[in-house]
């Protein structure tokens, strides 16, 4: 995981008591049975799915979807979204700040991810990244009309790709410039005049007592660590999505200027923002 680089990267070492070892593992093995078993619902699905649809997938994005608003019950995180969700063709935008906007993201819509190739290889999140069509990409300038092709297929076969611009993780109290690359592919002949993209800001509030960038993943943190913190708080905070207004491609001129007014919309909703 590539992950910003902040003026302060130490990560302090995590210790934990009785007390929140014994929340790591009540709340780790019902996570880890809802995640998993559905991974396994939705693979046996799918082998029916496949065949009839093909790259449709009319079920099998609700057991995901299911999966994911469980795992804020099980966290006990409260989840608030706001705004109108995104309708018919399109992609989605937000800004990164953990491995909980996955979660996030998909509770409240179904959306495909964008993410590098390497993580198909990731244990486990790799496996569930594959399962849920995930779409893996290449960051080759020789690899563009393959990824644009890939794009078009599947944003016109309905799928909603979702993907992060700032091309890494924060602390979740900023958000980076947005990286304009992958909004080329919604300039071609066939998604120009067809596609529509909808920005997502993501808040994450800390639970009381800890720092604001609690939930934030930066700097040398790995996933194991982050993922014990997480489990092991008592209280948790809470998560909120704003959904912005969608806009069409073809009203604007080029890929920066599409990906500079969506950063726009991501900054001016985002509560916590320090810069």
């Amino acid at each position: 995981m590539t992950t910003w680089k902040g003026e302060d990267d130490s990560v302090p070492p995590l210790k934990l008591g009785p007390a929140e070892w014994l929340r790591v593992l009540r709340r780790g093995l019902v996570l880890g049975t809802v995640v998993f078993g559905g991974l396994l619902v939705l693979l046996l699905v799918r082998l029916v799915e496949r065949p009839i649809w093909g790259l449709h997938r009319p079920i099998t994005p609700y057991i995901t979807q299911w999966v994911c608003r469980m795992a804020f019950l099980i966290l006990r995180m409260p989840l608030t979204a706001h705004g109108p969700r995104i309708k018919g063709q399109g992609a989605v935008v937000a800004n990164h700040s953990s491995w909980l906007d996955i979660f996030a993201l998909n509770s409240r819509k179904n959306v495909y991810f964008v993410s590098k190739s390497e993580v198909a290889n990731w244990p486990g999140i790799g496996w569930l990244a594959r399962a849920t069509g995930t779409v893996f990409i290449r960051r080759d300038p020789r690899e563009a009309r393959e990824q644009t092709r890939l794009f078009e297929d599947r944003l016109l076969a309905g799928h909603r790709l979702l993907f992060f611009p700032e091309g890494t993780s924060t602390d979740g109290l900023r958000v980076l410039p947005f990286k304009s690359t992958l909004f080329q592919a919604f300039f071609s002949d066939r998604l120009h005049h067809a596609l529509q993209v909808q920005a997502v800001t993501v808040i994450y509030y800390a639970p009381d007592g800890e720092d604001e960038n609690f939930y934030g993943w930066w700097g040398d943190m790995d996933f194991g660590t982050h993922l014990l913190k997480t489990l092991a708080v008592r209280e948790q905070g809470r998560v909120e999505l704003i959904y912005h207004p969608p806009v069409r491609v073809d009203d604007f001129p080029n890929r920066k200027t599409l990906a500079r007014h969506l950063e726009q919309q991501v900054r001016a909703g985002h509560r916590l923002i320090m810069d």
